[in-house]
């Protein structure tokens, strides 16, 4: 057997089969990776610096020599831990194995050199992480086909999401790809968010998924800025160029339904979302939202966020070119996952 030379797109298509292996340092690994890839270091972050300062103070030689002296002794692990992937991974009658480095240079080449020797049907990506990342942004600048999902804070947008996701609707849930849900409140019940280029690197993979069925994807309205990370501008600047299927549930249903979600929630971490949004919800409202929540008024209080998050909410809406021409409102009567009948019956 030889080792394999592959592109990208051949890449990520087999990657849906085999396990991918990232031999690039934990660090490189944490900061941003290929979604599922198993991170399978080469060096340690400590290691990778020692042979990277020997490359470019000493010479090539010296720093290959460091990295043969790490990468003997490891050997055996890492076949056996190849191994162990491989076989808690999908069934396959071959051990089979995609890896990549950075830029497909020594570190993916050792690795599949092992590997290779060992037995292991081996695959490397053409360009490494790096041709991965390009790849990336340039889904960005294509053109989609998108259903944008609108509505007031406590429309349950979510859950529409997740029940067109159901109905095998063709979904890219950009809060769930980010950890967060967007408002000040939308880091409750969630997990770190990830770095902006992992974001992206998620984002891509979901956008390329969705375009292979040719329909239109369902997107939920954002802001650019979903906590800490971005919507590609050139992306979002698509999105805004379609129809608002704009979900309009009365108020009262809304604060119910945001009352159930979010109240349970500790009071501490509620009282420090409010604070982040002190400037702009002003001092005496903020005072009166923090005081019925202490005193266990939490629909009181949720009313106060509500009225708050329904003003900046329209005045968004109404800062967006051709409003009027774009902006489709389905009446509601309450939060439920039932309003997707009305959705789905709109023209794509």
């Amino acid at each position: 057997m030889a080792v394999k030379k592959i592109t990208i797109e051949e890449f990520l298509t087999l990657s849906v089969q085999y396990p991918v292996l990232d031999v690039r340092s934990p660090g490189e690994y944490k900061h941003a990776h290929l979604k599922n890839a198993f991170s399978f270091p080469l060096f340690t972050d400590e290691e990778r610096k020692v042979v990277g300062t020997a490359y470019k103070q000493e010479s090539r030689q010296k720093a290959i020599k460091l990295g043969l002296d790490y990468f003997g002794v490891k050997m055996r692990k890492m076949v056996e831990e190849a191994e162990y992937i491989c076989d808690n991974h999908k069934p396959s009658t071959t051990r089979t194995v995609l890896v990549h480095c950075w830029r497909g240079g020594m570190r993916s080449g050792a690795i599949a050199w092992l590997l290779d020797l060992y037995g292991f049907d081996v695959y490397t990506l053409v360009g490494g992480y790096k041709s991965f990342r390009k790849w990336v942004l340039a889904q960005f600048e294509k053109e989609y086909s998108f259903k944008v999902l609108g509505g007031y804070t406590g429309s349950g947008k979510t859950l529409l999401l997740e029940g067109l996701q159901k109905r095998k609707q063709n979904v890219v849930d950009l809060e769930a790809l980010a950890h967060h849900k967007g408002s000040a409140f939308g880091n409750l019940g969630m997990p770190a968010q990830p770095t902006q280029e992992q974001f992206e690197n998620l984002l891509a993979l979901s956008l390329w998924n969705s375009s292979l069925r040719n329909e239109a994807i369902w997107v939920e309205d954002e802001s650019q800025r979903i906590g800490d990370v971005n919507i590609p501008i050139n992306l979002w600047r698509q999105m805004r160029q379609f129809p608002l299927l704009f979900v309009d549930i009365p108020f009262e249903e809304r604060l119910s339904y945001l009352v159930e979600e979010y109240g349970k929630h500790e009071r501490e971490r509620l009282v420090n979302a409010i604070i982040r949004i002190k400037k702009r919800l002003g001092g005496l409202e903020t005072k009166e939202a923090i005081n019925a929540l202490v005193e266990e008024r939490i629909a009181d209080c949720f009313r106060i966020l509500l009225t708050y998050y329904d003003k900046w909410y329209l005045k968004g809406m109404h800062n967006r070119e051709q409003l009027e021409a774009l902006l489709i409102k389905i009446p509601c009567k309450t939060v439920s996952v039932s309003n997707i009948d009305q959705l789905i019956q709109q023209p794509a």
